[in-house]
């Protein structure tokens, strides 16, 4: 019997619970042909298969765990051909274990004994990729600052995503693009803007820097703009919307309004806004630098007066 096709021990087991009445009603010719059926359909021995008729067929816990199969010397060949394939998966690492280790002990970089070369050409992805996570343990790495918890009350913001289904307008997802350049660095100017999910009506305001001053102050902009109260402001996890001061804003000033937030690195948890970024704010901006109050200034008159009929946009589409 070829090794494809040799029965596992719950095959084997099945095999014994199905002939042990007709073993048990034997007589001692007939048993003894049926051990001789049994040694060969399970490869088990004549008296294992004995004590297993007279026995019980359950299988036992393990009382001790096995041994590891894969010593140090399997470990050591293992990492110096990870180390040698520039650290692949194990999915692409298996299949070239053999050949890559004698290729590596021609240049005298490792120790291919045949015990290893048999090992490595049993070994399982899966096997490989546990003891891979053994050896990305031994390596350094860079340290990393803890993040900071943000407070009970920023905590207390629900994380979810506005539905299309929502047909009640003042429900806004709201985002900031960035006007800095290739450099984001030093003070430049943002873009805020809201986009109402029911009706699609949308504001916009440039602002220096994310201070929650001119945040604040483009947010009651909008507000006086709207021709709808506001239910609901949506934003992502930026620090601009997420302070303090916002949340003091959006639950002191601005009274009856929800504050909620999208999931981290979840962009199409605000699609609508995201959107909104590309075709009404980056399509003619493009991705300029804009860091004086000059250009603050000529990008709210844009904004505010010529951009409805600058863009086609009308109000309520």
């Amino acid at each position: 019997m070829s090794n494809d096709e040799k029965m596992n021990i719950d095959e084997r087991r099945k095999y014994l619970r199905l002939i042990r009445p007709r073993y048990r009603k034997a007589g001692r010719k007939e048993k003894g042909q049926l051990l001789d059926e049994m040694v060969a359909v399970t490869g088990l021995e004549r008296k294992t298969l004995i004590h297993l008729m007279n026995g019980s067929l359950k299988r036992k816990p393990r009382t001790r765990e096995r041994g590891r199969t894969y010593q140090g010397p399997f470990d050591d060949a293992l990492r110096v051909i990870y180390e040698s394939f520039d650290y692949i998966c194990a999915d692409r690492l298996t299949p070239n274990l053999v050949w890559m280790a004698k290729h590596l002990a021609a240049h005298h970089e490792l120790e291919a004994t045949p015990e290893l070369q048999a090992q490595l050409e049993q070994v399982s992805i899966s096997t490989v990729e546990r003891r891979l996570d053994l050896i990305r343990q031994d390596q350094p790495r860079l340290p990393r600052k803890k993040p900071r918890p943000r407070s009970k009350r920023l905590q207390e913001i629900p994380m979810l995503r506005l539905p299309w289904s929502i047909a009640e307008p003042g429900h806004f997802e709201t985002d900031t693009v960035h006007h800095c350049g290739a450099i984001a660095s030093g003070e430049y100017v943002y873009t805020l803007q809201m986009v109402d999910v029911a009706t699609g009506w949308s504001e916009r305001r440039a602002v220096l820097g994310r201070s929650y001053l001119v945040m604040e102050e483009a947010f009651l902009c909008f507000l006086a703009r709207l021709p709808f109260c506001v239910h609901q402001i949506h934003p992502d996890n930026g620090g601009e919307f997420l302070n303090h001061h916002m949340v003091r804003f959006w639950g002191d000033i601005v009274q009856g309004v929800k504050l909620s937030r999208s999931r981290p690195f979840h962009k199409n948890d605000n699609p609508r806004v995201e959107q909104k970024n590309a075709t009404l704010v980056r399509a003619y901006l493009g991705h300029d630098r804009f860091d004086s109050v000059a250009q603050v200034l000529a990008l709210n008159m844009l904004y505010d007066k010529r951009w409805k009929t600058y863009t086609g946009e009308t109000p309520l589409r």
